[in-house]
């Protein structure tokens, strides 16, 4: 069966069925139906029991102060915010404490703290420190933690819904949640509708609580939106959002945080309309979302930070364990999936919790595999995507990373071809990420900070080429929203794995490609790192390839120009403004290397081009007088002034250091002789040596059967 004849049945289906909800409490996570298996399993399976422990553990925190239902006042981090956050998140717990313990005290609590809701929520306006340019809410300073809100509370309530008076939840059901319905759907018409992350929580708040309430009409907004016509709502929000191999277009990090609305409301449809097999909906994509939300991680289980993205993110998230639980439940269980679960330390205390955490005592668990990969972008699967290249255990993994997907709308960083670089458990080459400190009040109450659009989301903060110091697009989000790279390669041809992709559009006249490797040499411990990268162009500009890098420099093949005396700022806007100019060198070579010590490795960067380059050492810091940017080095590779221009670099991983023992090995790199041969839009040659041994490899860009030719060794 196709795909559109698939979306026809779906849409059919949703006429039929809705006055026919099965209206037994609960029924979302936590089902009437395996209730007492849930509840047995607390008792027999650990990691059930410790999940089920810890939510019990919060519960009773709980119950043992008074119920604090404040007037919203304060921004993200401040003292209301966080008190309704927490309101939330105990409705929930306690609403599980009551379905495993059968203790009346817990759904009381439910209970009170919702009727004290109910008695204000009305009376409240919109957030008096709503967000700028974000839709306001009445509980938070944006509607989005309105809807997160929701979601969490209307999961409590479903616990506790036979647990309280029919009087009583007359009462919470009309003045609190049918005016929260009205207010997302109604006061919150552009974001309901609209297709991002917003849109996602506001339709999953919206749905899930019709299902709940029996409310088929907001139910039907749900999922089609306004209009019912399709045109926006959560149907749509699965076809434009995510890519047929489940990327979701604005990046890892909020991949992981949009997944948490789409698996929770996919969860509900399925329980009350199963009709619908929204877990087989576009070829099982929710399944293929949460797949690759984990392959978009690095060993450490730290999310790729590509776009907006807070570093300190792992698969550990609650949105990541609610997903994987639903996905080896509901979908399809893989034994891979158990892995991951055990290193998150819990599981949902529901139907699906008890099946993860069964097959775990049962040994059904095997290793995660990290694999390599080209992972399309765009709903259609052809707006470029993420070359993600992988070698060695996960113990001790070299990964590589192209970004050459599309903007990721006002979440997107402008860095077409970006290259990230991770071993030994860590980055090597790495991306800033965001400039945030989330939910921090003293830092611009928790909101993006102005160097978010100033530095964090320049080109220069990131490893690709910056023409005329200026960013790509000139940081024009309407512009970059019209184009997305291209794949040339993705692929491995014997000991060597590569990915090659090119954008046209970034700069006017202006044609980008490049091409990066990792190769298996027969004497080598690890991988090489190769990285070429091409530009050509009908006019003369100044090329800039900055390496943001983790470590310290230990040596370099020239003696650096170090500014002593007086720092000064490597430019005047497009993030150079952030940037120290430490040292510059004209060299009069066309090669060099520089080498850095990281987590007690040595990773040697070789260094070549056409002509001599001028390479400078850069740090984070510059017009920043609030101190909010993060510390940061670079070395720059740049020609101040060419028409055509080739970088190609090899990075080589070495010998190690014993701070205990203080002892050195291998601190010096075995390549040589790093030579750029030919270089044009046809292809590439470049030849080095190692430990004396030539190697010669050529690119041709156009043969994908013969992408790269390793030609000789002597």
């Amino acid at each position: 069966m196709n795909y559109l004849k698939k979306v026809v049945i779906v849409l059919l289906c949703l006429f039929v069925g809705f006055e026919n909800y099965a209206q037994q409490h609960p029924s979302i996570m936590l089902t009437k139906a395996n209730i007492d298996a849930v509840r047995k399993g607390t008792n027999e399976y650990p990691l059930l029991k410790h999940s089920y422990l810890e939510v019990k553990k919060q519960a009773d925190a709980a119950l043992s102060q008074p119920i604090q239902v404040p007037v919203p006042a304060d921004g993200g981090g401040g003292v209301t915010h966080e008190q309704h956050k927490k309101n939330y998140n105990t409705i929930l717990n306690c609403g599980i404490a009551f379905q495993i313990s059968k203790e009346q005290k817990y759904a009381n609590y439910v209970k009170d703290m919702l009727l004290s809701y109910a008695s204000q929520y009305q009376k409240w306006p919109l957030h008096p420190k709503a967000k700028e340019n974000h839709q306001g809410g009445r509980i938070f300073w944006q509607a989005l933690n309105d809807c997160v809100w929701q979601v969490y509370t209307i999961q409590g309530y479903d616990m506790v819904y036979d647990a309280i008076s029919a009087k009583d939840r007359e009462t919470i059901e009309n003045k609190l949640f049918m005016p929260i319905l009205k207010f997302l759907t109604e006061d919150c018409y552009t974001t309901f509708n609209k297709i991002h992350n917003h849109g996602t929580w506001n339709v999953a708040a919206v749905g899930m609580t019709g299902y709940v309430l029996s409310k088929p009409h907001y139910v039907e907004m749900a999922l089609r939106g306004s209009k019912k016509d399709g045109k926006s709502g959560y149907l749509a929000q699965i076809d434009q959002l995510f890519s047929p191999d489940g990327y979701y277009m604005e990046g890892p990090y909020y991949q992981r945080y949009a997944l948490l609305p789409f698996v929770l409301f996919a969860k509900a449809i399925n329980n009350y309309q199963p009709n619908l097999k929204i877990f087989e909906y576009r070829d099982q994509l929710l399944v293929k979302a949460i797949n690759s939300s984990m392959q978009l991680t690095y060993t450490d289980g730290t999310f790729f930070p590509i776009n907006d993205a807070i570093k300190d993110k792992t698969y550990e998230t609650i949105e990541l364990v609610y997903g994987l639980n639903l996905a080896y439940a509901d979908i399809k269980a893989e034994p891979f999936l158990l892995d991951i679960a055990q290193r998150q330390k819990r599981v949902i205390v529901s139907d699906a919790g008890l099946a993860v955490a069964k097959a775990i005592a049962e040994g059904k668990s095997q290793p995660f595999n990290y694999v390599s990969q080209w992972i399309r972008d765009g709903g259609k699967g052809d707006e470029g995507g993420l070359g993600i290249i992988r070698s060695g255990s996960n113990e001790d993994q070299q990964c590589l990373l192209m970004k050459a997907a599309s903007q990721g709308m006002g979440h997107g960083h402008f860095d077409r071809l970006n290259m990230l670089y991770y071993d030994n458990n860590g980055e090597v080459f790495y991306d800033y990420g965001a400039s945030r400190f989330i939910n921090i009040e003293s830092k611009r109450g928790g909101h993006y900070l102005p160097e978010n659009n100033s530095w964090a989301k320049q080109t220069v903060a990131h490893n690709t080429i910056v023409v005329d110091q200026q960013s790509h697009f000139q940081a024009k989000v309407s512009e970059a929203e019209k184009y997305h790279p291209n794949l040339i390669y993705f692929g491995k041809d014997g000991d060597t794995q590569v990915v090659s992709a090119e954008e046209n559009n970034a700069y006017h006249g202006v044609n980008m490609l490049r091409t990066s490797a990792l190769v298996k040499l027969p004497e080598a411990n690890k991988d090489i790192l190769i990285d070429l990268f091409y530009i050509n162009s009908d006019k003369e500009h100044q090329y800039d390839l900055p390496f943001w890098y983790k470590g310290h420099l230990v040596g370099a093949s020239f003696t650096p120009k170090v500014f002593t005396k007086e720092l000064k700022p490597l430019g005047t806007d497009y993030g150079y403004q952030h940037i120290w100019l430490n040292a510059e060198n004209k060299l009069d070579k066309q090669t060099g290397f520089i080498t850095v010590l990281n987590n007690k490795r040595f990773y040697t960067t070789h260094f070549t081009s056409e002509t001599p380059l001028k390479v400078k050492m850069l740090s984070i810091g510059a017009n920043d007088p609030e101190m909010s940017l993060m510390e940061g080095k670079a070395f720059m590779l740049s020609q101040p002034k060419a028409q055509n221009q080739t970088f190609v670099t090899i990075t080589e991983v070495h010998g190690n250091i014993d701070p205990i023992n203080e002892t050195v090995e291998a601190a010096f790199s075995k390549i040589t002789d790093l030579k750029l041969i030919k270089s044009d839009k046809t292809g590439a040659e470049i030849s080095f040596k190692y430990s004396g041994k030539s190697y010669s490899y050529r690119l041709s860009y156009s043969d994908k059967t013969r992408f790269v030719q390793f030609l000789s060794t002597k």
